[in-house]
């Protein structure tokens, strides 16, 4: 069974919000066995929406849609579908009733336009949204099913989760399952030449690497006759990898990340951690902190852009920073251990550089980076030459802060090591 997706909306196309739906869709779809061949984006207009509604009909037996479900005379995903397979589009009063006990129980006005989000195509499967006012549906056509579904993420996801998918499965000859590893410290082509034959000679479960700022997710995708079979045909594979990658494998999971593994490794061995930054302006900290939980663990951070707070807030001396410069290991190092003796932290990482795009000279170009990690027994500094612009230096000087703090949390960091990574 092949699938097209096709997100409605202008402002997909005004680049104003990022189609998340087509990625979590097509993810979702190939772990149940479903292939995706195309994805496609179509404004809020009638006709160029009934021409793409059209091809995608005429190429696939499923069509998604995602968007065009609301109340404004702009939203006509339903109608447009509706009209396509000849059908009238009736109220269902089930679905008007749910509106407006969703508008009454959060003391909210009801403009009268909502009650065009329960006009249904006639005979359509209802989708109910338990989070928020449109409904979704599913249109048997003669040759093509039509699934509609809400724009907004929140909606779309549970709604898909809990309604489509057990509809889709009297479908599937079979399951796919995917397992991602997170790689840090390698870049993709290190890790393509590294993984190489591995990925080159394996047919299922295939590996897949997918690149993404300052790190590599490694896709492990098998398909089998059940979701277990398919489960145990991943663990050869991620053994194999781990054991050639290391301990640059520092989390598992498509939606993990960095911070998370950080925080969670804080809590486990109940360790307080705390930062000062310079360059970065608090993104470390602000990473940490986006995590649940992270009050366990972290107390405080310092940003301290100028020489004057770095001397008021971290003891670093006004002789080395006059001699060695804001951006020398030389301040790192007395930055780190500051931040560790004001905070009382188990862990202090610092982070001192120019970001960019300007400030940089000969000796000191832009994107020069120290991070100094401190703990009870350890104080190191390294030296870092990171490329592009500015957003992008200081995103992976975050990322390898973090990475220290995992090292020193796992007890898994090299004190001997110049280089790490």
């Amino acid at each position: 069974m092949t699938f097209e997706l096709l997100s409605v909306g202008t402002e997909l196309l005004l680049g104003s919000i990022v189609n998340t739906n087509a990625q979590y869709l097509s993810r979702r779809l190939s772990e149940l066995g479903f292939n995706v061949y195309y994805t496609t984006v179509v404004g809020d207009n009638p006709d160029r929406l009934k021409s793409a509604l059209e091809i995608a009909a005429g190429r696939a037996d499923a069509v998604i849609t995602t968007g065009g479900l609301g109340p404004t005379v702009d939203d006509l995903t339903k109608e447009t579908i509706a009209e396509y397979c000849g059908l009238k589009c009736v109220m269902d009063e089930e679905s008007k009733e749910r509106i407006i006990n969703r508008f009454q129980k959060g003391n909210s006005y009801m403009p009268e336009n909502n009650f065009k989000q329960a006009e249904m195509p006639e005979g359509c499967i209802i989708l109910k949204n338990e989070n928020g006012t449109a409904p979704g549906a599913i249109v048997e056509g003669e040759d093509c099913i039509f699934i509609m579904l809400p724009g907004p993420p929140s909606e779309m996801k549970p709604m898909f989760d809990n309604s489509v998918i057990p509809y889709l499965e009297k479908y599937s000859d079979g399951v796919i399952r995917s397992k991602s590893l997170l790689v840090f410290g390698y870049g993709e082509s290190a890790v393509d030449e590294m993984l190489g034959d591995l990925m080159n000679n394996s047919k299922n479960p295939t590996v897949a690497p997918y690149a993404k700022t300052g790190q590599v997710e490694l896709r492990i995708t098998a398909k089998a006759d059940t979701v277990q079979e398919a489960k145990e045909m991943l663990k050869p594979m991620e053994e194999k990898i781990i054991s050639i990658l290391g301990d640059k494998v520092y989390g598992r999971g498509i939606d993990n990340s960095m911070e998370n593994v950080v925080v969670q490794l804080l809590r486990d061995n109940k360790l307080k951690v705390t930062c000062a930054e310079s360059c970065t302006g608090g993104m470390v900290a602000e990473k940490i902190t986006s995590v649940p939980g992270a009050s366990e663990c972290f107390d405080c951070g310092y940003v301290t852009y100028s020489n004057e707070q770095k001397t008021e807030l971290l003891g670093v001396s006004a002789e080395t920073l006059k001699s060695a410069g804001a951006v020398s290991e030389e301040t790192a190092l007395e930055m780190s251990k500051g931040a560790l003796e004001k905070s009382g932290a188990d862990i202090a990482v610092s982070i001192t550089g120019i970001a960019g795009p300007e400030g940089g000279t000969d000796e000191k170009p832009v994107g020069l980076v120290y991070i100094s990690v401190c703990t009870e027994d350890f104080h190191k500094a390294y030296k870092f030459n990171l490329t592009g612009e500015r957003g992008m230096v200081r995103e992976r000087a975050a990322l390898y802060a973090l990475d220290l703090i995992r090292r020193c949390a796992l007890g898994i960091i090299d004190k001997e090591a110049e280089y790490i990574w």
